[in-house]
């Protein structure tokens, strides 16, 4: 009786046990992928560090590099911050500024989005390839017909006057129709066969599925509106409607003490470090599900 042995690697091409072996070395070599990583990480966080170092010694002078590992930690100028009525009359208005766009931006981009990716008109293709082409246009050369429209409507140094400009947001209507033409088709048809209108496919439908990628548009409009900088200089006039970063730049026009400019910028860094974190998880899945478009 003879018996016949399959040879596992039959039809299969055998690499050279050294060609394995150089293989597995250069795959346990860890440090050479993640050195340059951990240098970027320690260069970027290098200013947080300073920042919040600089922040917790009031009265010290300042000598570098001695100065970035403080001998007396003291909270003071922190307690001088957040003593101040003007800082939470800033924080309120950068707030309402930051929510309120994060808010309308998302409803007004992912109605744009879905018109855009699902809905079918005359001159659909054209119409939105000239809101992207609006991209290339530079911001500051928008800024003096901005503030001229915004001026004559009434809207400058109030809250809605700083946020209505910004709540037409091209990336984020480009991204929400990216993200949106990826979701099936039949599900809209199958909605419209139960009886389901426009808002409620919209509403029921679409809203649901783009979760990840309202997470980190929610993310970035945040961002983008906490640290904004340039447009509230411009609207806001008096110091009660000073955003924090404008809230900011005044004191350090003022002569204020370092350490106490320093503790202001660690209270606006806070709330955006909360969010990334809270939202990391949904921001990293939408910028892979949408990003590499």
């Amino acid at each position: 009786m003879t018996t016949s042995m399959v040879e596992p690697t039959a039809g299969r091409r055998v690499r050279p046990a050294s060609a394995r072996v150089a293989g597995m070395g250069r795959r346990r070599r860890p440090g050479t992928m993640h050195l340059p990583l951990i240098l970027a990480a320690v260069v970027t966080a290098f200013p947080f560090y300073a920042m919040i170092v600089i922040s917790l010694q009031p009265g010290q002078p300042i000598d570098l590099p001695g100065s970035l590992i403080p001998s007396v930690i003291s909270y003071d100028s922190y307690r001088e911050v957040l003593g101040s009525s003007r800082i939470m009359s800033w924080a309120f208005n950068s707030a309402v500024y930051s929510l309120a766009s994060v808010v309308l931006v998302l409803v007004f981009a992912s109605m744009a989005g879905y018109a855009f990716a699902k809905k079918k008109f005359f001159g659909r293709e054209v119409i939105f390839w000239s809101f992207v082409a609006m991209l290339m246009v530079p911001y500051h050369l928008t800024l003096i017909p901005q503030f001229i429209i915004v001026s004559e409507m009434g809207g400058l140094n109030t809250l809605w006057g700083l946020t209505l400009p910004t709540l037409a947001n091209v990336q984020a209507m480009f991204l929400m129709r990216q993200f949106i033409r990826d979701i099936p088709d039949e599900l809209i048809e199958a909605s419209r066969i139960d009886g389901a209108g426009e808002f409620r496919i919209y509403w029921s439908i679409i809203l649901p599925q783009t979760k990840p990628i309202m997470a980190t548009l929610g993310t970035f409009v945040f961002l983008w509106h906490w640290n904004d900088f340039l447009w509230p200089l411009v609207a806001q006039r008096t110091p009660d409607m000073y955003v924090l970063t404008v809230g900011l730049n005044s004191m350090q026009q003022q002569d204020t003490v370092l350490a106490t400019t320093m503790a202001g910028a660690v209270i606006i860094f806070l709330p955006t470090l909360l969010i990334f974190i809270g939202l990391q998880r949904f921001f990293v899945r939408g910028v892979v599900m949408s990003g590499l478009k």
